[in-house]
C-alpha cells in the first residue's frame, strides 16, 4: 500500500509525519529518513491495531462513493 504523509519541521529540529488516511497516525525523527522509517512502523502498527478491533467485531468497515 501506499499511504501520504504530510511532514513539517517543528521548532526543535524534528521531521514530524502524519498520515491523513489514518486518523491519529504520527511519527517522528531527527532526519527525514529516520521519519520515514518511523512512520513505516506506525501506519504497520495502526493497520495491525484496527484490523484486530475488525476481527473482534468492534468496528464495522463501510465504503461510500461520492
Amino acid at each position: 500500500m501506499i499511504f501520504k504523509v504530510i511532514v513539517e519541521k517543528d521548532d526543535s529540529g524534528y521531521y514530524v509525519g502524519g498520515v491523513p488516511a489514518l486518523p491519529g497516525c504520527f511519527s517522528q525523527g531527527k532526519t527525514i529518513e529516520e521519519l520515514k522509517g518511523n512512520i513505516t512502523e506506525a501506519i504497520e502498527g495502526w493497520l495491525e491495531v484496527m484490523n484486530d478491533k475488525a476481527k473482534k467485531g468492534n468496528i464495522q468497515m463501510i465504503e461510500i462513493s461520492v
